[in-house]
């Protein structure tokens, strides 16, 4: 899969991008911010973006909003430490492929990403 990785934490890009790179993807770029979020999506057109739901400025949530709004058929992965059923509902609804839980482990990530490239939804 060419990926994009949204996260305003570099070191939470880096292992996403680390663990992506591990299992064969290619990392297309990254972003810290909706604003570089949507150039490099625009610019990139990766098939499937990581994204964090918990930003400073736009939330990850109205970044999702503005991507589907770009691509309807964006397949993005939300990548979160929030845990909450209603949560996930509402994310799906807005068009989220799948929602990650961190702290994540290596086979918990892999397994994921694995039906994710298969182009199943979780």
């Amino acid at each position: 899969m060419k990926v994009l990785i949204i996260d305003d934490n570099a070191l939470t890009r880096y292992t996403i991008k680390s663990l992506l790179l591990k299992l064969g993807h290619e990392v297309l770029g990254e972003a810290e911010d909706g604003e570089s979020a949507l150039k490099a999506y625009s610019e990139l057109r990766p098939e499937v973006v990581f994204l964090d739901l918990i930003m400073p400025g736009r939330s990850g949530s109205e970044i999702l909003d503005d991507l589907r709004a770009l691509d309807p058929k964006a397949r993005v992965v939300v990548v979160t430490a929030v845990e909450q059923v209603e949560l996930d509902r509402r994310l799906a609804d807005k068009g989220a492929t799948a929602v990650i839980r961190k702290p994540f482990s290596y086979e918990e990530f892999k397994a994921a990403v694995s039906r994710i490239a298969e182009g199943f939804n979780l």
